[in-house]
């Protein structure tokens, strides 16, 4: 399996992701649901924003996380104290675990960069229980993340390369309405529910916003890696602009909406 998700620093990926996915991973784990006891699977589990909140939230018997990613398991592992919690490299869509080993298999903002997303949500349900839980979360890219569409639509008006950015990052698998919904279903799952969970990204000025992709982390970070000096500094500059919208640089705040799908074994 390949992933479309780009890192290169643990610290990167925080500023730019992880510390809003660890604001999410609350709302997603009383929507996915959690008992005492149990055993659960964390599939891509990046630097533990889902990992470390699930201990906290029950007294689990275990946790096994996996990653595609090499950056994100070694500073998982560095991150970890709990012997409940087990952290390796694997494919979401080739789980290295025996059929019904869990009780929940769970996935917070991973689908939607898996090529090849129903494969994986079918190897969830493979290592979940009969009667066990299958819930994912993905962005909503096209039309609930309008921090990151004004960074795509900026680039998508200053050139033809923008605007393949912006068409492949509005349909990425996994983010249209009760498309994760349909999914479940035809991978066998039953009472399959979908619903919209939506926190805020708190920025403090513009830097805040702006450092990680500048520095090449994710996907649209990725696309500004490839522009020359020229385009960098117009990209650069326009982004600046779209994030002042007139006013001094400073504190903004947008609300993000996230879809959550869950599904029992049958």
């Amino acid at each position: 399996m390949t992933s479309s998700f780009n890192v290169h620093h643990a610290a990167g990926y925080e500023q730019l992701m992880g510390r809003w996915s660890q604001k999410l991973a609350p709302l997603f784990i009383d929507f996915a649901g959690l008992a005492d006891g149990e055993k659960i699977l964390d599939v891509g589990c990046g630097t533990g924003s889902l990992t470390f909140a699930l201990v906290k939230a029950a007294d689990l018997r275990e946790v096994a996380a996996i990653d595609f990613s090499a950056v994100f398991v070694e500073e998982a592992i560095r991150r970890n104290a709990d012997p409940r919690i087990k952290i390796r490299q694997a494919d979401a869509c080739a789980l290295p675990f025996e059929d019904g080993a869990f009780d929940r298999a769970l996935a917070l903002l991973v689908l939607h960069f898996v090529p090849e997303a129903g494969k994986a949500v079918a190897e969830m349900r493979r290592v979940v229980r009969p009667g066990g839980v299958v819930a994912a979360t993905v962005w909503d890219h096209l039309g609930g993340m309008p921090g990151m569409r004004m960074m795509i639509d900026t680039v998508a008006v200053l050139g033809e390369s923008g605007r393949q950015l912006r068409a492949r990052y509005c349909t990425q698998p996994m983010m249209q309405p009760g498309e994760m919904q349909r999914t479940f279903v035809e991978q066998g799952l039953r009472d399959v529910t979908e619903t919209q969970l939506m926190i805020r990204m708190d920025y403090q000025n513009f830097d805040d916003y702006w450092a990680p992709i500048a520095a090449g982390e994710g996907p649209l970070g990725k696309y500004v890696a490839t522009l020359d000096p020229e385009e960098r500094a117009r990209t650069d500059a326009a982004m600046r602009d779209a994030y002042e919208a007139g006013r001094s640089d400073g504190p903004r705040s947008f609300a993000n909406v996230a879809w959550a799908c869950r599904g029992v074994v049958a």
